[in-house]
């Protein structure tokens, strides 16, 4: 996604656009069970970036659940760099400096990604695979998750929701955002609106087919019921009062 200003036509390459314009790239999070958007970054789609982002995400979460994602290799460095351990070899009693501390990943922490192959822009292969855990730790995780498989299906679909309410966001479009802080601000409104306020079909059908309207706020236990948006507006207003 590039924010910034044509002001005049002409065609740029995508390596031209960036170097002009910028480019900013939305980092998010999802819990696949709730459909709660945990926590969001907007930045640059560089290792640096998704290094805050995992750090932030970590910062949210109080369990160690299975991570899956892309194959973009940023995720794989920055899980590793909050969840690792550092391993001391042992002295070999050889002349030479000692081998530097090794990181290790904690043991408990599981993490998937999801590749697709395309075929004139149609994906006609999906395959996945394990970076760190085993099949067994992935698959008694997947064993409490609404997914069961391997998949970015949530997500994808999350970042559909956010296309849909900020055509800043949609692909192919001249609706670019001019100031990264103007677009920080909408995205965090409309994350907000999307957690709390707009009902989730799928969340609120009951087992016995039965309707209790519920966001992933209520599917998380953050709130009793949807919030309005005019509460949820004054929210800022109600905590600095209170």
């Amino acid at each position: 996604m590039s924010y910034g200003h044509l002001s005049e036509k002409k065609t740029l390459s995508e390596e031209d656009i960036e170097k002009e314009y910028g480019r900013t790239w939305i980092w998010t999070s999802l819990d696949s069970n709730t459909r709660l958007i945990i926590s969001f970054l907007v930045g640059k789609r560089t290792i640096e970036d998704c290094e805050k982002f995992i750090k932030d995400l970590a910062g949210r979460i109080d369990n160690k659940p299975l991570f899956v994602s892309d194959e973009l290799p940023h995720y794989k460095a920055a899980i590793l760099e909050e969840y690792h351990t550092l391993k001391e070899f042992e002295k070999t009693g050889k002349r030479g400096r000692p081998k530097k501390l090794a990181k290790e990943i904690d043991p408990e922490i599981d993490y998937a990604i999801v590749h697709k192959t395309r075929t004139n822009g149609k994906i006609v292969k999906v395959e996945t695979k394990i970076v760190f855990g085993t099949e067994e730790s992935v698959a008694k995780k997947l064993e409490r998750s609404v997914s069961k498989t391997i998949n970015t299906a949530y997500i994808e679909r999350s970042n559909g929701t956010l296309r849909l309410y900020d055509s800043n966001l949609q692909r192919k479009t001249l609706k670019f955002a001019k100031e990264k802080k103007l677009l920080e601000s909408k995205v965090g409104i409309i994350i907000a609106y999307y957690n709390f306020v707009k009902v989730h079909c799928t969340l609120s059908r009951n087992e016995d087919k039965s309707f209790t309207a519920r966001t992933p706020a209520v599917a998380a236990g953050l709130t009793e019921k949807p919030w309005t948006i005019k509460y949820l507006l004054e929210m800022p207003f109600r905590c600095i009062n209170n």
